[in-house]
């Protein structure tokens, strides 16, 4: 079904897949978020549960406060670091949340009745796995469209619920920023700013 030309190309797009923190600020063509947010349900789900919600934020003032609450999470997860390292931590930049023009936040629905608990009973933990294999199809999926997608991490989950208005049973998962790169790059920005080189790939095997 795949020739060899295909998988060179999945080879390159997987190369390119790059955690983005630098965006142009124009905006996405329209549909074009849609029609990833469609692609990303394409991902495998335990059960067939397809338990991603996903949540598209256009308020400028909610981005805002987004922003300001992960700059100063930043600031006070610096404190662990000091010297070389710690100048090093305060010149990353860890987020696009002011200038990507697509900021969407990914929840896990834990309690809904798709899927029938298929899968789980002795792992329950995989229906939010289910939810970052839909995030990591929506992330090569908007490679392949040339849209870099930056995972905000260093934010609090707890709150964010009821600052996103969504159930309360939602578990949240991601703050996606999604946008143009301001640069092309297919070496991870944390190598490219001396932070951490990629490790040699290992595998343990088990003979007997």
């Amino acid at each position: 079904m795949f020739d060899s030309a295909f998988r060179e190309q999945l080879d390159q797009l997987l190369a390119w897949r790059r955690d983005v923190r630098q965006f142009d600020t124009r905006p996405l063509p329209d549909g074009l978020l849609d029609t990833l947010l469609e692609t990303a349900c394409h991902g495998p789900s335990v059960g067939n549960a397809q338990p991603w919600r996903f949540v598209r934020i256009v308020s400028p003032t909610l981005r805002q406060r987004l922003a300001d609450t992960v700059d100063a999470q930043k600031r006070a997860a610096g404190e662990r670091y000091s010297g070389g390292r710690k100048a090093l931590y305060d010149g990353l930049k860890l987020h696009g949340l002011r200038e990507a023009p697509e900021i969407v936040a990914v929840f896990c629905d834990e309690q809904g009745e798709a899927g029938h608990g298929l899968g789980r009973a002795t792992m329950p933990e995989t229906v939010c796995w289910s939810v970052v294999t839909a995030i990591h199809t929506l992330w090569l999926a908007a490679r392949a469209q040339d849209i870099g997608l930056g995972w905000v991490s260093i934010i609090d989950p707890a709150g964010m619920n009821a600052q996103l208005d969504v159930p309360g049973d939602w578990r949240f998962i991601a703050l996606l920023c999604l946008g143009y790169p301001e640069r092309e790059s297919e070496t991870p920005e944390l190598v490219r700013h001396g932070w951490q080189d990629r490790l040699p790939f290992e595998i343990t095997r088990l003979e007997r």
